[in-house]
């Protein structure tokens, strides 16, 4: 029995594909839903499932932020994309960030169905006309930092680095990432450094010119 967990913000979607594992009950164990990023960050960790089914594009930061926060405290959760989108920059963003596969909404319940299974099985699973972006950008083995600057950072420091440029003040930023406030503001002051940047506006821009916002 696979114990999922769904993410979408669209409450038919996600209704509908928890009807449709529900007649599933032999292979597949739901437990739990949610529809934003706090919501199913604190809710993947309480209830720890084996696969979350995650939608790409949601307010607060969508799945990155939530793959990126989960995976620091529960490395072996997997996690499947599941979006409306097929732009070859969301797919690489996601398995990038940790997912194991990729299948967009056209996607059949029984495809799906298989699709978890075979990310839990530790199967790589792609929507046929994606497999080309993956292979494309991982030719040559593990991908390599697209920019040499932001390679600089620590992971904890690019998650800060993105909360900030999205808008967010130091006091959400360290309510999402679980850090106190002086934490945040450290790191926010070794990115400036590392980055040779003034102050949050100019990270912003910075951010925002190499779409990582």
């Amino acid at each position: 029995m696979i114990r999922v967990f769904l993410v979408d913000d669209h409450a038919l979607f996600l209704s509908g594909v928890k009807a449709e594992f529900e007649d599933m009950a032999d292979r597949f164990e739901i437990v739990g839903t949610a529809s934003d990023v706090d919501d199913a960050i604190e809710n993947i960790r309480e209830t720890n499932p084996d696969v979350v089914l995650i939608d790409v594009h949601m307010p607060g930061g969508g799945g990155l932020a939530v793959i990126n926060s989960v995976t620091e405290t529960h490395p072996d959760v997997t996690f499947l994309a599941l979006s409306v989108s097929d732009a070859a920059e969301d797919v690489i963003a996601m398995i990038r960030a940790g997912a194991r596969g990729y299948v967009t909404k056209s996607i059949g319940s029984e495809e799906l169905a298989e699709a978890i299974e075979r990310v839990h099985g530790g199967d790589a699973v792609f929507s046929p006309r994606l497999a080309g972006f993956v292979l494309d950008a991982f030719a040559h083995g593990l991908p390599q930092p697209a920019d040499p600057e932001l390679d600089q950072l620590t992971p904890r420091e690019k998650e800060v680095l993105r909360l900030i440029a999205r808008g967010y003040p130091y006091k959400q930023v360290a309510r999402r990432l679980s850090i106190s406030i002086k934490t945040v503001e450290t790191h926010v002051s070794s990115v400036l450094r590392k980055l040779q940047l003034s102050n949050r506006y100019e990270l912003t821009r910075w951010a925002s010119d190499r779409r990582i916002v």
